[in-house]
């Protein structure tokens, strides 16, 4: 049995033995080891493309890389480890030459970069390649103005109408050799604006040129000073829109207790599809109910009001301003006199006495909602708060309230209170009015 195990103790080993050196040697033989000591391999790639940078400074100068003439591709002869070699593809190769510093025409010859996209080639090989420098036959650019043009496919909604399409060039510089440039007699875009279109349409697009029969020129060696042309379609809509106000109302003078019109109703008005798609009015700007006064009126307050449209509108109608013709249909005004009278914040350590007895308080509002306020309905109420140092009568400005009804209080009220030194005197409570109508900020018919 001991002998048994020591025999496949010996195999293992054996076999450990020859990995190892196998892979010392492979190690050896791709990497070189320690020495550098590797075996090399060599590879040729036939017909890499040359990549030339700097086109467009040279354009800029007038010139252009004529490609009868020059070196388009390159032979390449590359010595390096069989594993450095094994994982080279030619995508990974690439070899640059740069025309930035080429400053007029003729046959030259340029100094080249050869370079890998991957980061580990670099400086692993050896290359020969079948040419020292490239050759590039460098030519003057012929240059002409051109026309452009737009065709137009589609159609627009019903309803609506289109402008006259914008472009965002009318002329433009072309540039090439004069074989390629002297056919061309203008250029054109084509903006397709689909069906029904229903709004402002706008799209960068690409020229094409042509000859003077209509015919299509090949554009692959024409260089342009603008490559794509902002075509915009302008779509328009015609609106009626209603003309409003927004009125301001206050309690005892509401919208609803008038009687008004606005002269024109509505105008007519063209605009771009997208700004007019949801507009349905047109305000012209605020009225204060208030500045019809109290009264009941049988006579109309006319306002008058420009009619200032958005940018971007067109004003078909042609009316520059409207009026607004409003009056009250039920209004009245009374004076109820009250003697409830109090005060708030009584300052500490200090009494008051109120001298005015009764206060008329001039009152407004429909004729039903005035003839139910009677003087308990009224509480007139001044603060004290910022007489803490005073002593002696004050006239002092006062709240007045109403605990019934929609109905206002016209004028401003002061009452007289004697202020002393003294002990605190509980205030007296106010009685517990009604709740009234919160006031309306605004109303628009």
């Amino acid at each position: 049995m001991e002998n048994e195990k020591n025999g496949r103790r010996k195999f293992i080993y054996f076999l450990l033995s020859i990995l190892v050196a196998a892979g010392v040697w492979l190690y050896a033989d791709l990497t070189g080891g320690p020495n550098g000591t590797a075996r090399t391999t060599e590879k040729e790639f036939q017909d890499i493309p040359i990549e030339f940078f700097g086109e467009a400074t040279l354009a800029d100068r007038g010139l252009m890389l004529m490609e009868e003439g020059s070196d388009l591709t390159v032979d390449l002869k590359l010595e390096g480890t069989r594993w450095m070699i094994s994982n080279l593809d030619r995508s990974q190769i690439r070899f640059t030459v740069n025309l930035a510093n080429v400053i007029e025409p003729g046959v030259q010859s340029l100094n080249y970069l050869l370079s890998y996209t991957d980061r580990r080639f670099n400086n692993a090989f050896d290359y020969e390649a079948n040419i020292n420098n490239v050759t590039v036959n460098i030519s003057e650019l012929y240059s002409q103005e051109v026309d452009v043009s737009c065709e137009l496919v589609g159609s627009v909604g019903e309803g609506f109408t289109a402008g006259q399409v914008e472009l965002s060039h009318t002329r433009v510089e072309i540039r090439g050799e004069e074989e390629d440039i002297r056919p061309i007699r203008y250029a054109r875009v084509t903006l397709d604006i689909g069906d029904s279109a229903e709004e402002t349409v706008s799209q960068e697009l690409a020229l094409q040129y042509y000859d003077e029969n209509g015919n299509v020129v090949d554009s692959s060696n024409i260089h342009a000073a603008v490559e794509t042309v902002q075509a915009t379609l302008p779509v328009y809509v015609t609106k009626e829109l209603r003309l409003t106000v927004n009125f301001v109302s206050a309690p005892g003078a509401r919208l609803r207790n008038t009687d008004y019109r606005i002269d024109p109703e509505t105008i007519t008005v063209s605009g771009e599809a997208s700004l007019l798609k949801n507009v349905e009015t047109l305000n012209l700007g605020g009225f204060d109910l208030l500045d019809l006064g109290t009264a009941l009126s049988q006579n109309y307050t006319t306002s008058y009001y420009p009619i200032i449209l958005p940018e971007g509108y067109q004003n078909l109608s042609g009316v520059t301003r409207a009026a607004l013709r409003i009056r009250f249909t039920d209004m009245t005004s009374t004076t109820v006199p009250t003697g409830n009278i109090t005060w708030k914040n009584l300052p500490e350590g200090k009494s008051a006495e109120v001298l005015t007895q009764t206060l008329p308080v001039k009152i407004y509002g429909t004729a039903a909602n005035v003839a139910a306020v009677t003087e308990e309905h009224i509480a007139v109420t001044v603060d004290l708060a910022d007489y803490s140092a005073a002593s002696g009568t004050y006239t002092i400005p006062a709240e007045v309230t109403v605990a019934i009804g929609d109905v206002g209080i016209q004028g401003e009220y002061q009452i007289q209170v004697n202020i002393r030194e003294g002990q605190d005197e509980p205030e007296p409570a106010p009685p517990d009015p009604e709740p009234q109508d919160e006031p309306e900020e605004a109303e628009e018919p």
